[in-house]
């Protein structure tokens, strides 16, 4: 199996590892590996987009699924059924042109599926839709004693639902996710009707996301993060009807082209970030939205992934990294959006992306991060006086609201708040016991949060 020694970081580019990074071209070869690997030995890594340490471990192979790539549409069922390794991207160049979409994208195409599964990640439809994990069928996975498995929410045997729920947001550490066939939404036209309103202040701009819960099936709002008031930019919409498109859109209704579409460097501040550049952008973001517009059309690409159009948008940064803080909080919780925000301005870190979206109910999913209410998820520079201690303050008051951070997004958590905010983790140990008796996967998070 080809293998290379590689410096390993996450997207926010804060934390790095050593490991060796095999190759496998067939599932023998990922069974075999298993099987001959020690405890705490192996994870799994796609396309390198958890932000922090979740697919990185020193002192331990690191397995590149970059080979089980194939997808295979039934455009009859409206599923797909795509290796491991296989990235939305590749996903949505071949259903959008045939009438399909993603049930639930995350806010870059550039994961691979069995990322999107073991993340369990949500997108802009969660209060309708649920997570990525809601839709999947059944899935392959290679346990920790190297065991080819069909798992399914819909299994006979309550043990293989527990397994498959286990590996739903479970951080790949119940095993290798090689495979996995989940459900589709018909569309029939390649565009998003789009509403857009500008709100002044953050209670008027929650209030009304908490009022297109009912209307809208996509809706996620811009924050100015630096603005005392808390304004912000809602954005809200569905799937174009073919009916809405006029002239080449309705000749083509299913062209779709990230490439030309994606590219958006007036995203970036350009130059150094720091307080003053990022409110420069700020203001002219939000005076760049409309007060009110109805029924705009956007492409899939500008209104899902924004900035999968600028390349290596991470190091704008600087060397010493960025972390995403991201939370989850019930509704009688909201008060801790604002309460954060003005946290980060106290501290002086700068966020020009700051989302706020809406979650609806949980999934059976032990390890899943959405829950009923709100999350908001800040993007801030490391190298900020006090920003880590501050971050450790809110963490204690988001879990003391039953909230949660995002596993995919942490690089600085502690075990004692994880322990504490994720209350189902023993059921999940359990399963993944079942799965790992050997305890063969494990990853610089997990190492981190003694999970």
């Amino acid at each position: 199996m080809e293998a290379a020694l590689v410096t390993l970081q996450g997207w926010g580019r804060f934390r790095s590892s050593w490991s060796l990074v095999h190759r496998p071209a067939a599932l023998e070869d990922i069974q075999q590996f298993i099987q001959g690997t020690q405890s705490g030995g192996l994870i799994s890594r796609g396309l390198g987009r958890s932000y922090g340490d979740a697919a990185q471990a020193s002192d331990a192979a690191v397995l590149d699924l970059g080979a089980f790539n194939a997808i295979q549409l039934d455009d009859q069922a409206g599923t797909v059924t795509a290796g491991g390794g296989a990235s939305l991207d590749e996903i949505l160049r071949l259903i959008v042109p045939a009438g399909f979409f993603l049930a639930v994208t995350p806010g870059t195409r550039n994961v691979t599926v069995g990322g999107a599964i073991a993340a369990d990640v949500h997108g802009k439809n969660h209060h309708v839709d649920g997570s990525f994990g809601n839709h999947v069928l059944h899935l392959r996975l290679i346990d920790g004693q190297g065991t080819l498995l069909t798992l399914s929410p819909e299994d006979s045997d309550p043990a293989g639902r527990e397994a498959f729920w286990a590996t739903v947001g479970g951080m790949g550490l119940t095993g290798v996710i090689v495979e996995a066939t989940f459900a589709l939404i018909p569309i029939r036209s390649s565009l998003i009707s789009v509403d857009t309103d500008r709100y002044r202040d953050l209670d008027a701009l929650m209030a009304a996301m908490a009022d297109a819960d009912a209307l809208y099936r996509y809706s996620v709002a811009w924050v100015d993060s630096l603005d005392p008031r808390g304004r912000g930019v809602l954005t809200c919409g569905d799937h174009a009807p073919a009916e809405q498109l006029t002239g080449a859109q309705h000749q083509d209704p299913l062209a779709y082209d990230p490439r030309a579409l994606a590219g958006a460097p007036a995203f970036l501040p350009g130059g150094l970030l720091n307080t003053w550049t990022v409110r420069a952008f700020n203001e002219t973001w939000y005076r760049k939205a409309p007060q009110h517009r109805k029924d705009e059309l956007q492409a899939i690409a500008p209104f899902f992934h924004p900035l999968d159009g600028v390349k290596d948008w991470n190091r704008i940064y600087g060397p010493a990294g960025f972390l995403q803080y991201q939370f989850a909080v019930p509704d009688h919780a909201s008060h801790l959006v604002a309460h954060t925000l003005e946290t980060l301005r106290k501290v002086g870190a700068p966020s020009f992306l700051t989302v706020l979206k809406r979650f609806g109910p949980s999934n059976p999913a032990p390890l899943s991060f959405p829950s009923a209410g709100w999350t908001l998820a800040a993007d801030v520079p490391v190298a900020i006086d006090g920003l880590l201690s501050a971050l450790d303050g809110l963490d204690q008051e988001v879990a003391a609201a039953g909230g949660r951070l995002y596993l995919a997004k942490d690089s600085r958590q502690s075990a004692e708040m994880f322990q504490r905010s994720y209350p189902r983790l023993e059921e999940w140990r359990a399963s993944r016991r079942r799965l790992d008796p050997r305890g063969v996967f494990a990853s610089e998070l997990s190492r981190r949060l003694a999970i």
